[in-house]
């Protein structure tokens, strides 16, 4: 099997590398920080946010119901809160087959 180097991971995170990661603006990151309460970043002496690996899998998943699925904020939470699990669960099936499917085109460029 070949060696494969591990992705090196920060771990913290600031509010303009989360904006980045999901091409938004930092104002949409802090409204979201407001209305969903599974995000909670520290925030250092100063005052600015740090976010975690878990904070930005929470973003992931608001993201996919917000924007790639079209659900309302109100939606959002309201999936969240009564179907915690079951979404987290499709959310880790759909990032799954993305790689996949990623994979698979970098497959079909090197032939």
């Amino acid at each position: 099997m070949p060696y494969k180097e591990k992705k090196v991971e920060k771990l913290y995170y600031s509010i303009g590398e989360v904006a980045e990661l999901f091409n938004v603006n930092t104002s949409l990151i802090r409204y979201w920080e407001k209305e969903f309460d599974i995000i909670k970043p520290k925030k250092n002496k100063k005052g600015n946010r740090l976010f975690v690996q878990k904070d930005i899998d929470h973003f992931h998943i608001i993201f996919h119901l917000v924007k790639e699925r079209g659900m309302t904020l109100k939606g959002a939470k309201k999936k969240l809160r009564e179907n915690k699990e079951d979404t987290y669960n499709n959310f880790e099936v759909i990032k799954s087959l993305k790689e996949i499917r990623e994979l698979l085109l970098e497959i079909r460029e090197g032939l």
